[in-house]
């Protein structure tokens, strides 16, 4: 069963920084993309920033030079770095995994796209 374990949000001052982490666990043999979007209340879900498997990067405008993305594929990780946070940063933050095919024996599922539960990221002095 593939599951996604995120860590590190929380409340910060504006300016300040946070570390998302996103951990992919199951029998996993390849997943295409994995990012991280971002609901703020009463608002839509939008991407923040995604890197696919050969390194290639999308995000958003309102990245710039402020968040990075980076990614393990060793070990089904991808990490978020925010820096220079402000209130308007304010929401939840979601894990993805785009197009994951699991392996159990000689089987292959997928593929298919998985979520976490979200992560609180407050900026607020």
């Amino acid at each position: 069963q593939v599951q996604l374990v995120e860590s590190g949000g929380g409340l910060v001052q504006p300016g300040g920084t946070l570390r998302l982490s996103c951990a992919v666990s199951g029998s996993i043999f390849s997943i295409y993309a994995m990012g991280w979007y971002r609901q703020p209340s009463g608002k839509q879900r939008e991407l923040v920033a995604s890197i696919n498997s050969d390194g290639r990067i999308s995000s958003a405008d309102f990245v710039k030079d402020r968040f990075s993305i980076s990614r393990d594929n060793a070990k089904n990780t991808v990490t978020l770095q925010l820096n220079s946070l402000k209130p308007e940063d304010t929401a939840v933050y979601y894990c993805n995994a785009d197009s994951v095919v699991s392996r159990n024996n000689d089987n292959y599922y997928g593929p298919y796209d998985y979520w976490g539960q979200g992560t609180q990221v407050t900026v607020s002095s």
